[in-house]
């Protein structure tokens, strides 16, 4: 058995609640309750659920972007849950995050030199400029794009082509495990595949381990070793693609498998 890069324990994450009447104490809201499951390394686990089932909070948690208010999050055995932000740092550099909306995630004022630079000047600082322009060169690469993109801004791209400078930012530090939160949810099918074959070349090539959220069974199903289904802050199911799409278990589960068409 592979051994597990990431193990999530009896994860739990509070948002403090809002009081109606002024002499009401907040009461927290539990986004995730008592969620556990564990990543192998070069492997792909996919969560999905619909929105507000807890999926994108889970992932935000383990790269800190979320509280967690319970529960442990191990990184190789290290849990780093319990961290402080400057304790975090060198993980930080071993767990990236590829967010939804590609165009709200790069920053409309930097070109791509400067959207691709910038994790490499904290996290390598000894860089020189020129070989930080050589990484970023690589980096597109990667993502198959080619070098002039370098020097223009994200409105003059594709969501496709964002996404793709997404994932090579990510790709800029000493990376391990992506948490992919929703990456394909915001574009064309036929793009959505590309995306994703993308994805595959990239973990078959650098050995990258994957959390890939989604609400669609179908794209998940395409990318995932394992699959966890989420509902309400909790896993409703959890098993192997050909488990959970040819016999799944739960009405959640057959619900949402009614609802999407199938990848191609």
């Amino acid at each position: 058995m592979s051994t597990p890069l990431l193990e999530v324990r009896n994860l739990s994450v509070d948002y403090p609640g809002r009081a109606h009447w002024f002499f009401q104490k907040n009461t927290p809201k539990r986004a995730v309750n008592q969620v556990s499951f564990t990543i192998p390394k070069g492997k792909t686990v996919g969560l999905v659920g619909e929105s507000g089932s807890g999926k994108s909070t889970t992932g935000k948690s383990i790269i800190r972007l979320a509280p967690c208010t319970e529960g442990q999050i191990l990184y190789e055995g290290v849990d780093i849950g319990t961290k402080s932000n400057r304790d975090f740092l060198p993980w930080r550099k071993k767990i990236q995050m590829i967010f939804q909306d590609p165009y709200n995630s790069l920053d409309p004022r930097s070109d791509v030199l400067g959207i691709l630079s910038e994790p490499l000047e904290i996290h390598f600082p000894q860089l020189s400029k020129a070989d930080r322009e050589a990484r970023c060169v690589d980096l597109l690469k990667k993502v198959k794009l080619p070098s002039e993109y370098l020097y223009r801004y994200p409105h003059e791209f594709s969501g496709g082509q964002r996404q793709r400078i997404g994932i090579a930012r990510a790709l800029a530090v000493e990376l391990a495990l992506i948490i992919c939160d929703e990456p394909v949810s915001a574009l064309d099918v036929s793009v959505q595949a590309e995306v994703v074959n993308l994805l595959q070349d990239l973990q078959e090539q650098l050995q990258l381990t994957y959390l890939f959220i989604a609400h669609d069974l179908a794209v998940v199903e395409h990318i995932s070793d394992h699959i966890l289904v989420m509902s309400k802050g909790e896993i409703v199911e959890a098993g192997t693609p050909e488990q959970i799409l040819q016999n799944p278990k739960e009405e959640y589960t057959k619900t949402l498998l009614a609802a999407v068409p199938k990848l191609s």
